[in-house]
């Protein structure tokens, strides 16, 4: 096993990368975190500040939330994990200090780290268009630690990811709660703010009628309810909605890759980030008969349509989610101040995801496998079919709670005739994709004689 002592860290190294590095990272690209990398730290220092200012005015009756308490027993009986994340926080420290000097809050031990996640764990975010990764706080919070040699070990290791998802769990709850309203509003802070509406293309969610029957909070119920909010589907009208040949988007979202002839097992911690089948689709029955084929892989911005829905017509044949990593990135990618997005083709591999496949009734369309992906924060994956179940092109499948993310449409070799969106360029930008619409078009499938052929939108 490799320890946090066999690795030599070079800060200034680290530091020197995200110079050139940062303005293409995806969660710059995507809206996740700031375009000035120097706002990161102000706000990690701004929320360790107002966090302990909690903790001081509370007094006596401060608690912590049973799975921050269940972290803190888990390190302090695993020695060597909590030797571990403590040096990942003093080597994140090492970075925070280069962009912030002066820095008079920090995360500079693991109480620190309690008290910050027991902060965020009760608080919703609120819509803060200058600061825009104030929405996804857990992101800023280890933004640092992760792409530091000890966080590449921390993040990998099944305790610690055991822990952290519980944690994860417990804020999607409070999410899911009313009280959590507070922030959904029309308030210049609230998500229902005019300057939201613009950011968030509200007008493609919200009806006037529905504005007028509840102008507090629109018909939201929480704030995951507003994040997986439901789309008005005469703004994303079906492609080819009698034409098997034609497959649609699952998802609102930037195309990010497109790969052909995808081998079964590959090398994906690598700079090219390769696809395996084997451990994208993990102990799936149907794994071999995706051998050869293609993958179309997009990421969701923060605004985007957070619900998922089915590209082809079909039987659901499998179901289920694939627990993994959340803050995991890859090391060759350097230091990563978008807490871990810009590794996502990696992240196909390895993170938390959903996974339906749905068989179609032609053969040479056969399955495609539906995988949305987790990535920091964003690890929750909601479905809503289950093995037997019958979906038709454009029905919905399931929700990411609490914001957007990644997902990959899986193929059959031969299956596509020819994908109708760009693949762009990964050395050049990240965000060079085209972007497409849930339930647009993205491919067009070969199929038998007896199905139509004849392109009708």
């Amino acid at each position: 096993m490799e320890t946090v002592d066999s690795v030599k860290f070079d800060a200034s190294k680290h530091v020197e990368q995200t110079k050139t590095q940062y303005q293409r990272r995806f969660g710059v690209i995507a809206g996740y975190l700031p375009k000035d990398i120097t706002h990161i730290g102000k706000w990690l220092s701004d929320l360790v500040e107002v966090s302990y200012k909690e903790k001081e005015t509370a007094g006596v009756t401060y608690t912590m939330a049973p799975s921050i308490l269940e972290m803190k027993a888990m390190l302090a009986k695993n020695k060597e994990l909590e030797r571990q994340v403590n040096k990942m926080i003093q080597e994140g420290l090492v970075i925070h200090k280069k962009y912030e000097p002066d820095v008079r809050y920090a995360i500079k031990s693991l109480d620190d780290l309690f008290v910050a996640m027991n902060y965020i764990l009760n608080h919703a975010p609120k819509f803060q268009p200058e600061v825009s990764h104030s929405a996804f706080p857990m992101s800023g919070l280890f933004v640092y630690m992760m792409a530091t040699p000890s966080g590449w070990i921390v993040f990998k290791n099944q305790a610690f990811n055991d822990a952290l998802r519980k944690i994860l769990q417990a804020w999607c709850d409070f999410l899911d709660s009313p009280e959590t309203l507070s922030v959904v509003t029309t308030q210049p802070d609230g998500w229902l703010s005019p300057a939201s509406v613009i950011a968030n293309n509200l007008d493609e969610f919200v009806t006037e009628e529905t504005k007028i029957k509840d102008p507090k909070h629109w018909g939201f119920k929480s704030f995951n309810d507003y994040f997986h909010r439901q789309i008005i589907l005469l703004c994303r009208p079906l492609d080819g909605p009698n034409n098997d040949a034609v497959i649609v988007s699952a998802n609102d979202g930037t195309i990010y890759r497109v790969a052909r002839n995808v081998k079964l097992s590959d090398n994906f911690e690598t700079k090219s980030q390769n696809y395996s089948l084997k451990n994208m689709l993990e102990g799936s029955p149907y794994t071999e008969v995706f051998k050869g084929g293609d993958v179309l892989q997009t990421f969701l911005s923060g605004h985007d349509y957070h619900r998922w829905r089915a590209p082809i017509t079909g039987k659901v044949v499998e179901a289920r989610v694939i627990n993994g990593y959340m803050f995991s990135e890859l090391p060759v990618e350097g230091w990563d101040p978008t807490a871990g997005t810009y590794s996502q083709g990696y992240e196909a591999n390895v993170n938390t995801r959903g996974l339906i496949i749905i068989k179609h009734e032609d053969p040479k369309i056969g399955l495609v496998a539906v995988m949305p992906i987790g990535i920091t924060e964003i690890s929750s994956i909601n479905m809503e079919v289950k093995v037997g179940d019958y979906v038709k092109k454009g029905e919905e499948l399931g929700t990411f709670s609490y914001g957007g993310s990644s997902l990959c449409l899986v193929f059959q070799k031969g299956a596509i005739k020819q994908f109708t969106v760009v693949n762009p360029n990964p050395d050049i930008n990240s965000d060079n994709g085209p972007y497409v619409r849930v339930r647009a078009q993205v491919a067009i499938a070969n199929t038998s004689p007896k199905i139509k052929t004849h392109l009708t939108n």
